[in-house]
């Protein structure tokens, strides 16, 4: 009989483990399915029924079931807070540099409850006005006050799109200017600048002068700009008057009429946007009575719309007159001119 051999191993086999990638996974989902369901971005369908909620194995009694729910509100709670501080994006608790990505919430602005509003950054402008105009009216913010914040957030960066009413100017930036030229050259036939006068917007001089042209004089045209031999002995020189005048003008709504011949005489170009010029306005026109395309003189203008005579005697053009003429002419329409000139720019 032959014998039987049997070879017994002691040692305990290793059992491989499960990997924990699966289950790594699986963390990250839930975790991700929480944060898209704190802040309302699932819909009804999308949402795990109540009874897939499940406490750990060995917690089934009523009492742990309690501390799960309080588990699950603090997680919550925590998801809010971490929403209220990073914003939209989900980003690092780090705040963008001033006027730089934070351009489309108001500052101060607060919800219902007080607390501030999230800033949006610049690249979400477009899908925040489209997600506000889909959603409607806010939320209610007793039964879901993370999503009635978010609305309110986004009804908000929508306001902000929004351009604001047209105003008029502030009177401190709007004045009124007015030269006198005299002739200088062969035959006095080249005009050059020989008084300046501006005034604010109430009417107040806030300069006169008479100043000396670079060449010589030859033709005072005492009859139009009032100009005689004897301003010229005090007179500012050009360049110096050139100086002070721009710096008054830099920055201001300028009102003039025919004010292009004004800014030839100063050998200066104001910007378009901010240059009103009386002769040039339809509206002025039309409630004087004349027709639009028509170039109205100033003084026909100011004798129907203001009841004024100006530009009467024998000692000519006073620039002080005829600037506050012009002030005063601008105002009858500026409310509704500045409005059309806000919703079509090209009329300017």
């Amino acid at each position: 009989m032959s014998d039987l051999i049997i070879n017994l191993d002691l040692g305990l086999q290793q059992v491989p483990k499960r990997g924990t990638d699966s289950n790594q996974k699986h963390q990250r989902f839930v975790k991700r399915r929480r944060f898209l369901e704190s802040r309302g971005f699932l819909k009804q369908k999308q949402l795990p029924p109540p009874s897939q909620h499940h406490p750990p194995k060995g917690q089934v009694s009523h009492q742990n079931s309690s501390s799960w729910e309080r588990t699950k509100k603090k997680w919550l709670a925590e998801d809010q807070n971490s929403f209220q501080t990073d914003g939209l994006s989900h980003q690092p608790k780090t705040f963008p540099k001033a006027n730089n990505h934070c351009r489309f919430s108001q500052p101060g602005a607060t919800t219902d409850s007080g607390s501030p509003l999230p800033c949006f950054p610049s690249g979400a402008r477009k899908v925040a006005c489209r997600s506000a105009k889909a959603s409607g009216t806010p939320g209610n913010h007793s039964t879901h006050a993370l999503a009635g914040m978010q609305k309110a957030s986004l009804l908000s960066e929508c306001d902000s799109c929004l351009p604001p009413l047209p105003q008029p100017g502030k009177p401190s930036k709007v004045v009124a200017i007015d030269c006198e030229m005299v002739g200088t050259g062969p035959g006095g036939r080249i005009s050059d600048l020989a008084r300046c006068s501006i005034v604010s917007y109430h009417g107040d001089v806030v300069y006169d002068k008479y100043i000396r042209p670079v060449d010589p004089i030859t033709d005072y045209r005492t009859r139009w700009s009032g100009i005689k031999k004897h301003h010229m002995k005090n007179a500012t020189p050009f360049k110096t008057a050139q100086k002070e005048i721009l710096k008054l003008l830099a920055g201001k709504i300028v009102v003039g009429h025919a004010i292009h011949n004004d800014f030839k005489a100063l050998k200066y170009f104001h910007p378009k946007s901010v240059t009103r010029d009386t002769s040039k306005i339809p509206l002025l026109n039309r409630k004087a009575g004349f027709p639009e395309n028509e170039s109205a003189s100033l003084k026909r203008l100011t004798k129907q719309l203001l009841h004024k005579d100006i530009q009467v005697g024998k000692n000519g053009h006073s620039s002080v007159e005829d600037a506050k003429a012009t002030m005063e002419l601008y105002r009858v329409i500026e409310a509704e001119w500045e409005r059309q000139l806000a919703l079509n720019p090209e009329q300017e």
